[in-house]
């Protein structure tokens, strides 16, 4: 064998290497390959959090660091890929919450059962946790899209159902938030309950959801009455 030869060898054995790491020498098309390096991304977040270097997850994921920068330049675009692939929003629960040919109750119900099959996961409430504690800006892009299309609308249709007045003061409509982050709250922390504290959560999680949205539904509308009538100064101070 030639020195040119020799030298060549070892050269294309690193390049097999890369495009086969963490596939047991098997190569992937371009597609395969980054679903292969975004999937092994959302269990590494989910599991260790987003701190770390590039290399580092790398060696968790299971490729080669340069392999990881060929199909996403830096750890940012890694990390916003993994925020489309987790956070997935379905916009059929928009047009339910809105659809006044169906009672309040159930529309409540069934949107809470669906979206608690999307986020009362491992890898969402996870990476959720981890993102509010060390990614500014990452937990306010989703919050921001569930306020205007969940906490709003809901309270919207609310108003319709119970003849409550629109809120007069961004004070107001903030203590009506309140509420609805109320219900909200209690179906996450299931997840949190579950993948965080380790903690057993209800079997019937469809049973759990109605129960929750039915003590909602017996509360809110009269705290919502109380709050617009204290801001129009009807309800009497207490002495």
């Amino acid at each position: 064998m030639t020195e040119t030869k020799r030298n060549a060898a070892p050269r294309a054995r690193r390049t097999t290497a890369d495009d086969t790491a963490g596939t047991s020498g098997r190569r992937l098309t371009p597609e395969a390959r980054e679903r292969q390096i975004v999937e092994k991304a959302v269990e590494h977040f989910a599991t260790h959090g987003f701190s770390g270097s590039t290399r580092e997850l790398a060696r968790q994921i299971g490729v080669t660091q340069p392999l990881l920068y060929r199909y996403f330049p830096s750890k940012e675009a890694l990390i916003d890929r993994v925020y489309d692939e987790v956070y997935t929003w379905d916009p059929e629960w928009e047009k339910l919450i809105a659809d006044r040919s169906v009672p309040l109750q159930q529309r409540l119900v069934a949107f809470y059962r669906s979206y608690a099959q999307t986020i009362l996961r491992r890898e969402w409430i996870r990476t959720f946790i981890f993102a509010g504690l060390s990614r500014e800006g990452f937990n306010t892009r989703y919050l921001s899209r569930l306020r205007e299309r969940v906490f709003l609308p809901v309270l919207r249709e609310l108003r319709h159902a119970y003849d409550i007045a629109t809120p007069a003061s961004e004070a107001q409509r903030n203590a009506e938030i309140e509420l609805v982050w109320s219900l909200h709250a209690s179906i996450f922390y299931l997840g949190v309950r579950k993948w965080v504290y380790g903690l057993p959560v209800p079997d019937d999680l469809d049973a759990e959801i109605e129960r929750q949205i039915d003590a909602f539904l017996n509360g809110t509308p009269a705290a919502l009455q109380r709050v617009a009538s204290d801001a129009s100064g009807k309800r009497p101070r207490r002495k």
